[in-house]
């Protein structure tokens, strides 16, 4: 298998892991069972992987990994705004 494809396969498979979760949370306006730490180390480690890609000039990796940077920023102001919400 081409190593480009795999890369691009692997970075939008994790990419889109949490979406699913994105989503359950955005309908049910509830985010009580996210752990905002473990989104904080995650979108810590994202970065890094894109910051990675650009020392790197590898645009798979860039991409994939801001797109879940986003995702999971998304989750984050979720948390944010539904724990708020709830409590």
């Amino acid at each position: 298998m081409n190593e480009n494809l795999l890369g691009i396969i692997a970075g939008v498979l994790t990419s889109v892991s949490m979406i699913p979760q994105l989503i359950k949370v955005i309908k049910e306006k509830n985010a009580k069972d996210l752990s905002w730490v473990m989104l904080l180390i995650l979108i810590t480690g994202l970065s890094l992987w894109v910051w990675y890609g650009f020392i790197k000039d590898e645009l798979p990796i860039i991409l994939s990994n801001a797109f879940a940077v986003l995702v999971n920023i998304s989750l984050l102001t979720c948390y944010i705004l539904y724990h708020k919400k709830n409590n």
